[in-house]
């Protein structure tokens, strides 16, 4: 399997299941009569995230649902990398590594801004 078939796999699974986590949000919301469109929403917390899943309540499928929509780019960002370091493509290799500097980048500085 190709480098490229690798990727749009990973794009594909990345899509599917942030979408599916996001739909099951929905439905849990719509099922005890939370409006999706409420503008009050519990803060983001990464560690509640698994409690929330595990106790299945929809924001945790919401927020899972929209990290995993959000870290797919990136992922697929890594997978090249490693793809061409595996393959000797030392300068496509740099420019993965770049990028991932980038976006980690602003996502630090983004933190920062709360």
């Amino acid at each position: 399997m190709g480098l490229e078939h690798t990727i749009a796999r990973l794009l594909t699974w990345g899509t599917y299941l942030g979408v599916a986590l996001l739909a099951i949000g929905v439905l849990g919301m719509l099922a005890v009569g939370i409006s999706p469109l409420e503008p009050a929403w519990p803060p983001f917390d990464l560690g509640a995230i698994p409690g929330e899943l595990l106790a299945l309540r929809p924001i945790g499928f919401l927020w899972a649902g929209l990290l995993v929509v959000i870290a797919t780019p990136p992922a697929r960002v890594a997978a090249a990398l490693f793809g061409y370091a595996r393959s000797g493509q030392h300068t496509m290799a740099a420019i993965s590594a770049a990028i991932l500097v980038v976006i980690g980048t602003a996502v630090v500085l983004g933190a920062g801004l709360d």
